[in-house]
């Protein structure tokens, strides 16, 4: 499904999610991600769906429910899409829009001037160094740091709406003093109204671990001394997920995003009345399965 939930945002509210993009098809293959690991690197844009399929899906989604942001946040990187920018024109007659981009194309002039349609956009910025950029990001191998700094900057002088960053931070990678040094400045220079950072808390792609918290301090305290407005994501987001009105297809298309919590999956299930049988079904179909991070049960599209 291309338009799914709304889901609970930490950032945005009640999200109605646009997934405009196929599974795992992305510039990065990062360590940290959620969805699991990338299929297919790619740095090329190309149609993945037609405009017109998008725009259906999402506005018959947005006629059903209550949204704050209709998001741009796919399988894999929605700068790929070469109709982003149409979409995202026609989908603000619906609501504000916005966009979860990992920023690794906005050396793209086409690219930044879609962007420059959204309402609000989010840039990833894990790290300051090419070396620890290519260790946590794990990019395509035709994209080059200085180019991806350099488009990031360009965007963040071109951009009227708003624009924030999010930094995720993992042990061993990107959390030593120097490379937080390094990061701070970065993100200076950017100056989003809000820099987020936050930490792997859903099973991610690689064996990777948050930081302790001394390290998630000593960011926080670096970018505030830097004059960045920052705020921490360590926590799950609260809130009610929408399952909508075919419960299979619902499930399925919110965890190919958004991996779910067992106790989030079931008080969504409680509120339309849908006993567990359709998450049984779903796992012995081999269409949904069970991940445990951290003491916890996650539920992700198999």
């Amino acid at each position: 499904m291309i338009a799914f939930g709304p889901v609970p945002s930490r950032r945005l509210g009640k999200s109605l999610g646009v997934n405009n993009i196929p599974r795992k098809v992305c510039s990065y293959d990062c360590v940290y991600c959620q969805v699991g690991k990338t299929r297919q690197l790619a740095v090329k844009r190309r149609e993945f769906f037609k405009v017109e399929k998008i725009v259906e899906e999402v506005s018959k989604k947005a006629k059903r429910s209550e949204f704050d942001y209709i998001s741009f946040v796919p399988d894999g990187e929605p700068t790929l899409d070469v109709n982003l920018g149409e979409e995202i024109g026609r989908l603000k007659t619906l609501g504000r829009v916005a966009v979860i981009t990992n920023a690794s194309l906005l050396w793209m002039e086409e690219v930044r001037r879609d962007l420059l349609k959204a309402d609000w956009v989010s840039l990833k910025v894990d790290a300051a160094s090419d070396e620890v950029w290519r260790r946590v990001n794990r990019p395509h191998g035709d994209l080059i740091f200085k180019k991806v700094v350099e488009g990031i900057l360009d965007f963040s002088k071109e951009f009227e709406g708003t624009l924030t960053t999010e930094t995720m931070l993992t042990l061993g990678i990107n959390d030593s003093e120097d490379e937080l040094e390094r990061i701070a400045d970065l993100l200076a220079q950017i100056s989003p109204k809000v820099a987020y950072i936050s930490v792997p808390i859903r099973p991610p792609a690689y064996d990777v671990k948050p930081p302790p918290e001394r390290a998630i301090d000593k960011a926080y305290i670096l970018l505030s001394s830097k004059g960045v407005d920052v705020e921490i994501l360590s926590r799950p987001e609260s809130g009610l997920f929408d399952v909508g009105d075919d419960p299979k297809e619902g499930i399925l298309s919110i965890t190919a995003v958004h991996p779910m919590r067992e106790s989030d999956l079931e008080r969504a299930l409680r509120e339309k009345g849908i006993d567990l049988s359709v998450v049984r079904e779903l796992l012995s179909e081999g269409r949904l399965e069970i991940i445990e991070y951290r003491g916890v049960k996650f539920y992700r599209k198999r």
